[in-house]
């Protein structure tokens, strides 16, 4: 099972489960602003894309999937349920839900409604119990109750898009992909490491540019960095531990302390 990580200080798209409504023109507007803000101004050089990658190596020693799982079918479904929820979510209905389904033949008997009932309090929760049921049943009927280790083929399954397929081929079978999720697609953009405007055009920048013997761990390294240091709002760039090869122009400074109170007399 995973350990969820402690955030360094100083160095010391998958299927979508429902049509989403069109965004406004006042809120596509400001996501564009947002987006042309915290784009790097040039890609990285393959000896920066080297150094920002070792720094975030030091900082995340070792990264790994904050879900838990003991399997790659339970990978699978904690993937699968991470959709549009967090991860401390997910890993809250896991335990309760593998013990009752620790395999596909398992699952497809606990049927879809008491998967409902499981995860219910994570979102989208009546479409992922119906996808988790029903690519369960593709496992026992199609590979014989194994995960395949093909993107092609777990793309095949109910509710498994590229993300999710790349997640597990990288976790549970050591494959060198690059699953963007948005944490690595904001910290690819913004730093220089892989500018795209797609998550798949990310991807494919990422593969083509960072170190073969650097792909497929750099997966963590990333979404823990974007999760925990290169936030959305406010990058802390001040404890970030990869600042000096990354192109982001508006390095955000350590806020300043607060003035003492003086005491009373």
């Amino acid at each position: 099972m995973a350990k969820k990580p402690t955030p360094p200080a100083q160095i010391s798209s998958d299927k979508p489960a429902h049509k989403p409504r069109a965004a406004s023109k006042k809120t596509a507007t400001a996501a564009k602003s947002s987006a042309s803000a915290t784009i790097a101004p040039r890609d990285m050089t393959p000896d920066e894309i080297y150094s920002f990658l070792t720094d975030l190596s030091l900082a995340w020693p070792d990264a790994e999937t904050e879900l838990l799982y003991t399997t790659p079918f339970t990978l699978l479904v904690a993937v699968v349920l991470s959709a549009q929820a967090t991860d401390a979510s997910v890993n809250r209905v896991t335990p309760a839900l593998f013990e009752a389904a620790p395999t596909p033949a398992a699952m497809v008997e606990l049927g879809e409604e008491e998967v409902g009932k499981l995860i219910r309090t994570i979102g989208l929760w009546r479409n992922k119990a119906k996808n988790v049921v029903e690519l369960s049943r593709q496992l026992v009927e199609e590979h014989q109750g194994e995960v395949p280790d093909t993107r092609e083929e777990l793309e095949k399954l109910a509710g498994v898009g590229r993300k999710t397929a790349n997640v597990v081929l990288n976790v549970a079978f050591h494959k060198p992909t690059v699953p963007v999720d948005t944490h690595v697609f904001r910290l690819a953009n913004r730093s220089g490491l892989g500018r795209g405007k797609t998550v798949e055009a990310v991807e494919k920048t990422l593969e083509a540019r960072i170190p073969p013997e650097m792909i497929q761990p750099s997966h963590h390294w990333m979404i823990l960095q974007g999760r925990y240091v290169c936030k959305a709002r406010k990058p802390e760039c001040w404890r970030c531990n990869a600042k000096a090869p990354c192109l982001f122009p508006d390095k955000t400074p350590a806020p300043r302390p607060k003035p003492a109170q003086a005491s009373a007399s």
